[in-house]
């Protein structure tokens, strides 16, 4: 090396040294013991957008806290524009942080691997989009303390798992209670992102690996990115990390229970981050950085995840958005969707684990044997990991919904999720399918704000409506079929009927007083003998009932044209 490429390189390693210097962030300051607060957060942003040309900060929309919730973007081409991002073929990667910021690695990892793009320290294709949100709850991030991450080992101080509304985000994303959740549906709209992030910590046992990783059930995403995801990408994952001392295993979803019996994938249905985004064919994961390891181990852990990821991407970028594009025209002319996944409890596949040997001993609190994990005894074995679902409900998607005017909040959801559909012109009348309910289960206690139905049974009549201008036509030849199908069949898991947005069918708003109405039954009876067979059936086969004189009045009221045709009725009709 000769003196001026010496001098070169040494001016070129001197001015990267001082612009790190410049854009340090509170976590390296604090040898990875503390993260910074928000408004930290979102100025250090804005310096590395006033700086950078190929950044831009947005305030995109309102959260619970009343603050904004902002997106970061990264574009080495400087077009900041999600249509030209798409006609150019771009890979457009999205990143959630601090939706429990208790949990803030990704907020750490994410900055300095920015800043670190930016200085040229990490390398980038400039045929890929990078797009993350600095801090998801905000409300929560605001909420600092020192101790309501009780099992978890660092950072100093952290915000709090609630909102500003008390309510987990990442239960939000079909019901949507919070402007957080509706916020972030219009970005990832807006976005169309082919892969996504969202980064967390975990709980659970104890073990070796610092970082665990939820890859979107790859069964339920299905299609050419689901192939890939599961068979190129996140193999690819585990061999990257591996190369960078952090090998990875499966999220250890274990409960009660020890590690080394093996467990189950964990099953991200639509309520949560990953499982919403794969509703629309895109490539997603949680990251869950071990709770037991040092703070600065996690977020190394995800700086080196970020490293991992990125490697495979700039080699596959072609290949991911062609098959998430195929995936999603494919859903357009899709004539059966898939529901309600189910683990199938067979062929396990092996994996390695790297855990600690674990056993019982008398507990300090109460006496009793309680589990332990012995650091000074770890162990590598292979366990059994059951990672394939299957579908234990299968629908035909209509020709179209017909959705009265009425039912503000789904047309709202709908048209924020960029469904199409458009408003009828004149009143009208159409022969329709239409749903009754005819059972559910309903949970004893409220669950992120709501009494969530299951186990859902409907009958499909055909009945005439009238249907009035204003009322929604939803044509079901589009990309979010998926989604549609998701939200408006009841019988989905986390469907609008669970999510309670349609609970004023369940109760009958007209009754009957019995002294007047026995009467009237019994005339109607008369007048339809098939009834008063149909009754005579019912009492012969149910002794409860033929010893009821209540339940069969009600019976008859249920079976005559007095009974309001709303009750139990499902308000969203079916055109096949």
């Amino acid at each position: 090396m000769n003196k001026f490429t010496l001098f070169t390189f040494l001016m070129a390693f001197a001015l990267q040294a001082f612009a790190q210097g410049q854009y340090i962030t509170q976590f390296e300051q604090s040898g990875g013991t503390q993260t910074p607060e928000y408004e930290q957060i979102i100025s250090y942003y804005q310096v590395l957008a006033n700086d950078f040309e190929d950044v831009e900060i947005k305030a995109m929309g309102p959260t619970d806290s009343g603050k904004p919730l902002h997106l970061v973007i990264y574009d080495p081409k400087r077009d900041f524009n999600p249509d030209k991002w798409k006609s150019d073929g771009r890979l457009v990667v999205f990143v959630n942080n601090g939706i429990h910021p208790g949990e803030p690695m990704g907020i750490d990892a994410s900055m300095m691997y920015l800043r670190d793009l930016l200085l040229g320290k990490e390398s980038w294709s400039e045929d890929m989009v990078l797009a993350l949100i600095p801090v998801y709850n905000i409300g929560g991030h605001l909420n600092r303390n020192s101790t309501t991450r009780v099992n978890q080992e660092g950072p100093e101080e952290h915000g709090f798992r609630g909102n500003a509304q008390n309510y987990d985000l990442n239960r939000d994303f079909i019901k949507t209670d919070t402007k957080n959740s509706a916020s972030f549906q219009e970005i990832f709209q807006w976005l169309s992102p082919h892969v996504f992030l969202d980064n967390h910590t975990s709980n659970g046992a104890d073990y070796q690996h610092v970082m665990t990783l939820i890859e979107t059930q790859h069964n339920m995403l299905g299609g050419e990115a689901g192939k890939y995801m599961h068979e190129v990408l996140t193999p690819g994952l585990f061999s990257e990390m591996k190369k960078r001392d952090f090998p990875l295993v499966p999220y250890v979803n274990v409960w009660g229970d020890v590690p080394e019996k093996g467990w189950n994938q964990f099953k991200d249905s639509p309520r949560y981050s990953s499982g919403y985004t794969s509703l629309f064919h895109t490539i997603s994961y949680v990251p869950e950085a071990h709770m037991l390891k040092t703070y600065k181990q996690r977020v190394e852990s995800m700086y080196a995840l970020y490293q991992s990821y990125f490697t495979i991407l700039e080699r596959d970028a072609e290949m991911v958005v062609k098959s998430v594009e195929a995936d999603r025209k494919a859903d357009i002319s899709k004539e059966t969707f898939d529901f309600n996944y189910q683990l199938l409890s067979e062929n396990p596949v092996k994996i390695e684990f790297l855990g600690f040997k674990s056993g019982y001993k008398p507990s300090k609190v109460s006496g009793k044997d309680r589990l332990y994990y012995d650091r000074s005894q770890p162990y590598e074995i292979e366990v059994d990991y059951y990672d394939t679902y299957r579908p234990s409900l299968n629908i035909k998607k209509p020709k179209a919904y017909l959705i009265p005017q009425g039912w503000l909040k789904v047309i709202e959801n709908l048209k924020r999720n960029k469904v199409k559909m458009h408003a009828l012109q004149s009143d009208t009348t159409m022969t329709l399918q239409v749903y009754q309910i005819e059972d559910f289960k309903t949970l004893s206690s409220p669950y992120e704000g709501h009494y969530l139905h299951s186990d859902i049974k409907v009958k499909k009549v055909e009945k005439t409506i009238k249907l009035r201008a204003g009322d929604w036509y939803v044509p079901m030849e589009q990309e979010a079929n998926g989604y549609i199908m998701e939200v408006l069949e009841p019988e989905a898991e986390d469907s609008f009927f669970a999510w309670n947005y349609f609970d004023t069918i369940i109760q009958s708003k007209e009754g009957y007083s019995a002294y007047v109405f026995e009467d009237l039954a019994a005339k109607f009876l008369e007048e339809n003998p098939e009834v008063r067979i149909a009754l005579e059936k019912k009492k012969s086969e149910d002794a409860e009932f033929a010893n009821n004189g209540s339940a069969q009045l009600m019976w008859v009221y249920k079976h005559s044209p007095w009974k309001e045709d709303a009750h139990m009725q499902y308000p969203i009709f079916r055109l096949e």
